[in-house]
């Protein structure tokens, strides 16, 4: 038996840096989602459910969790940032409206000329890459780190990208697709910043403000406690500014989820500054498994959020479990690895009695979490769902 760990640091917000959140004021996210639903036949907003029974159970007001399992068609919502990303570099190259249709024509490929996309991915975001230039015409190479499930390489390959496997870790990974683009005139698309290179992840980041603008319009009441996944943290850090420019009359505490053996956040957190986990970065939440942080995010994050809790495996195939077998009448949610550590921390919250007290989850609390993503490996999804692969104790001792 694993023995189960949540480990939670306070961080202590400054809100210094308001000019962190204009990228995601309400008249940039607007214009973000009018893209995003430009795209006909694909774009849906996806549902925001509420478990009422599971609220009971924990003893909340209100839990509520906005399921990203069928975005696209391709089971996660990395693909909202990527073809932002691809489309807002289309759109200034060729001085075209940010539209769908228009970047559709024939015309837009012959004014930019032969290009070709490229990313590093542990499957989701490249997935979303691959898909988006395939639809828009363009040819994607996607590099990906060792150990990357044979399932997540297919389902890209399947979206025309040409795919490499590294021996590399994915942070080395990034680094060596960024010199071969520079190499072979790839256009790199990235959800994490390094010097020189800031425009595309920030509409990468832009590109998931979507998703959270979809719960927040359609959430009945305010959150308390926001809850979000992070890897290099660019999807948190856009859900924390958007939530920041909601300018709530009592700001939501914000809590960074991270898988332990990757938890830069929860380092840098502690320390103050950012921090990289270096290693092989062994973990079964694959879209959390990145070791150093995106500057962008960062400086959204330190900024704003309230907490970061570190999460082993177990955690997540909680949330599995727990996400996919609810009490009562609540919704069923297909939840990955990366997308039900937030099922795996309710799950918990009785036996980690503490950590419920030090984030100030009581019986008025409302709770929003997001699953980042469906059972992109059926298989492994089985293997711990059905057949109890890393198990775990909930219960409490007390």
């Amino acid at each position: 038996m694993l023995s189960l760990t949540l480990e939670l640091v306070k961080n202590n917000p400054k809100r210094s840096n308001a000019d962190c959140l204009k990228p995601f004021a309400p008249s940039e996210v607007k214009k973000v989602r009018a893209f995003h639903e430009s795209m006909w036949g694909y774009y849906h907003a996806t549902p925001l459910r509420e478990l009422k029974n599971l609220a009971a159970w924990l003893g909340v007001k209100s839990i509520f969790v906005k399921d990203e399992s069928s975005r696209f068609n391709l089971q996660s919502f990395k693909a909202l940032g990527g073809s932002f990303a691809i489309a807002s570099y289309l759109a200034k190259k060729c001085a075209c409206p940010l539209d769908f249709d228009k970047l559709t024509y024939e015309s837009v490929q012959e004014k930019v000329g032969n290009i070709t996309f490229a990313t590093t991915t542990d499957g989701n975001h490249g997935r979303g890459v691959a898909w988006t230039a395939r639809i828009l015409g363009f040819p994607s190479v996607v590099y990906m780190p060792k150990g990357s499930a044979q399932e997540r390489v297919d389902n890209i390959r399947r979206e025309g990208a040409a795919v490499k496997v590294t021996e590399l870790n994915y942070d080395d990974t990034v680094r060596l697709l960024a010199k071969d683009a520079q190499q072979n005139g790839w256009v790199v698309i990235q959800d994490t910043a390094w010097p020189e290179y800031e425009e595309i992840p920030l509409w990468i980041m832009q590109g998931y403000s979507t998703m959270a603008e979809e719960a927040l319009e359609k959430i009945p009441i305010a959150p308390t406690h926001v809850f979000a996944q992070a890897g290099v943290g660019s999807m948190a850090a856009a859900v924390q500014a958007v939530v920041a420019n909601r300018h709530y009359r009592k700001e939501p505490a914000f809590i960074i989820l991270e898988a332990a053996e990757a938890n830069c956040f929860y380092r840098s957190m502690s320390q103050g500054v950012p921090v990289s986990v270096k290693g092989d970065l062994n973990t079964i939440m694959a879209g959390l498994a990145c070791g150093e942080v995106n500057p962008l995010a960062w400086e959204i994050i330190s900024n704003y959020s309230a907490f970061c809790l570190s999460c082993h495996d177990d955690v997540a195939a909680l949330g599995m479990r727990l996400w996919g077998n609810p009490l009562g009448d609540d919704s069923k949610i297909t939840a990955g690895e990366s997308g039900a550590i937030g099922g795996g921390v309710i799950g918990l919250l009785d036996k980690y009695h503490n950590l419920k007290t030090d984030m100030g989850i009581n019986k008025d609390s409302v709770l929003l979490f997001f699953n980042t993503e469906g059972d992109t490996v059926p298989k492994n999804y089985l293997d711990i769902v059905w057949g109890g692969k890393i198990p775990c104790d909930f219960r409490s001792d007390v």
